[in-house]
């Protein structure tokens, strides 16, 4: 069968036709798009418009760190806590021999971590920001101006990441504002480096939306290369594979990840092995920490755990998670589209995990855009996100005051981390069900399949366990125009688009 298309590809879908929350916030400029208005011939298009909101949006979270970037992160600790603040790349500027001018993994460290425990990739990012550092004056201005460097390098990665979402969906580039508006995106984005991997991450999605599965593959290794998680993006890919009969896409995708990891990583473990290898020891040897339900039961019981079993114990979890992920898109009536699975074993590696940082949200923004594109669902995760971010340095300020014990007390903490288990839960429940019910997926309402999936995208199955279904008729009833074809069931189904 052909691959699918659509007659109406080069006509962008109106969000505020389509979503209740985006016609209401539309009001501010004018209210929602009619009929008759005309999209055409300006210079402000919709991917313009979304990467200078991410602009706008970063600028906001800069702002936002102004206390701590004044004089918070020099004067104590508990200030930079009560503020809501913090960011590691000051402190680790010095902290792990940056500003002396010492290289990464091969260089050992006089502080409590002997080497730097980042992936390959973000160490280079790192050490390229210290070179744009001036070397002389005092440590204050120097932490200051290694931020404000790193800030313009994350600016850069913020951007690709809105653009690569919003040009994804060939006829959905509005959704890339969920990624540029969301407030826990500008909260987060300077207090690690995790920008990097992701926009990584995203540039490799645009280009499986594209059906180049090399240039997927060696993006998504190079992501691993910056951090670990992209890598699991090969697992549901696997699945979706499988179903379609896609092999060769597959395996050229996983060819390209281990290749371009490889190649990162692979002058670092010859020639300073011990430095290469600490993220992962480290990574391995972390105690339950801030953010996740293994500290809530840790705080709760007044037991702790035994790192080791905390790791098989997460590890289970995560395959059992994984397998019910597998299940799901071997039975599901229509093939489930890339990004929802994408989110889905993202957030089980979140959600087991034995630390919660604040930026991790980062990994699941630009997923849950392709996902779930309503901004009620999505508003409602990022508020719980918020809340957790404010949730996390109240809870730190409270730990640090001594005794005037300002801030927000342990139990208040644990009810943070669980809107953030709940926030991130709720999304999960409601990217199953529109995979369950597909004729309630938004992106599908215009009969469209899979516009992320590149190959997969029109696909017949040629695995599934159980019967599969026709496109759902309410969902075809409302569309008008011409027939197309659906990637869906063993056969040719038709749906009006």
């Amino acid at each position: 069968m052909s691959r699918m298309t659509s007659v109406h590809e080069d006509r962008p879908v109106p969000p505020t036709r389509q979503d209740e929350v985006a016609a209401a916030g539309s009001e501010l400029i004018g209210g929602p798009i009619g009929r008759w208005a005309r999209t055409g011939g300006s210079r402000l298009t919709p991917v313009r418009v979304v990467a200078l909101a991410m602009i706008g949006m970063f600028a906001l979270g800069m702002v936002q760190k102004l206390p701590c970037y004044n004089w918070a992160w020099f004067q104590g600790t508990s200030s930079q806590y009560t503020h809501a603040c913090y960011s590691d790349i000051p402190h680790l500027f010095a902290g792990r021999g940056f500003a002396e001018n010492l290289t990464p993994y091969f260089d050992r460290l006089s502080g409590d971590m002997n080497f730097l425990e980042y992936p390959v990739l973000t160490g280079l990012f790192m050490e390229v920001a210290s070179w744009l550092t001036p070397s002389d004056g005092d440590i204050k201005y120097r932490e200051q101006i290694y931020w404000i460097v790193n800030c313009g390098m994350l600016m850069i990665c913020a951007v690709a990441i809105a653009v690569c979402v919003a040009r994804t969906h060939r006829r959905r580039p509005w959704d890339g504002l969920l990624v540029a508006l969301a407030p826990a995106f500008a909260l987060t984005a300077t207090i690690n480096w995790d920008l990097l991997a992701i926009a990584l991450t995203a540039a490799g999605m645009l280009m499986w939306s594209r059906g180049r599965s090399l240039a997927f593959g060696i993006l998504i290794g190079l992501a691993t290369a910056a951090k670990l998680y992209p890598v699991l993006l090969l697992g549901p890919l696997f699945l979706l594979c499988w179903r379609a009969g896609k092999w060769r896409e597959f395996g050229v995708a996983t060819l390209g990840t281990a290749g371009s990891w490889l190649l990162v990583n692979l002058p670092v473990m010859l020639l300073a092995p011990e430095g290469w290898k600490k993220f992962y020891t480290f990574s391995q040897e972390r105690q339950v920490d801030f953010g996740s339900f293994w500290l809530i039961i840790t705080q709760r019981t007044g037991k702790s755990f035994q790192v080791e079993s905390v790791n098989t114990y997460a590890t289970l979890l995560m395959l059992l998670l994984c397998a019910a992920i597998g299940w799901l898109t071997l039975t599901a009536p229509r093939r489930p589209r890339f990004a929802q699975l994408a989110f889905l074993v993202v957030a089980a590696f979140i959600l087991t995990n034995k630390v919660y940082s604040p930026q991790y949200v980062l990994w699941l923004i630009p997923l849950a855009a392709l996902a779930l594109p309503r901004w009620r669902h999505f508003l409602i995760w990022q508020a719980c996100e918020v809340m957790y971010f404010l949730g996390i340095w109240m809870y730190l300020a409270f730990t640090t005051s001594g005794d005037k014990r300002q801030g927000l007390p342990t139990d208040g903490y644990h009810l943070a981390v669980a809107l953030h288990l709940m926030g991130t839960l709720y999304v999960c429940a409601v990217i199953v069900r529109d995979i369950l019910l597909p004729e309630r997926d938004s992106v599908r309402r215009d009969g469209s399949d899979d516009p992320s999936g590149g190959v997969l995208d029109g696909a017949p199955d040629v695995f599934a366990i159980g019967r599969t279904t026709h496109p759902p008729q309410c969902a075809a009833q409302q569309l008008q125009g011409p027939r197309v074809q659906w990637g869906a069931g063993q056969g040719t189904h038709t749906a009006t688009d």
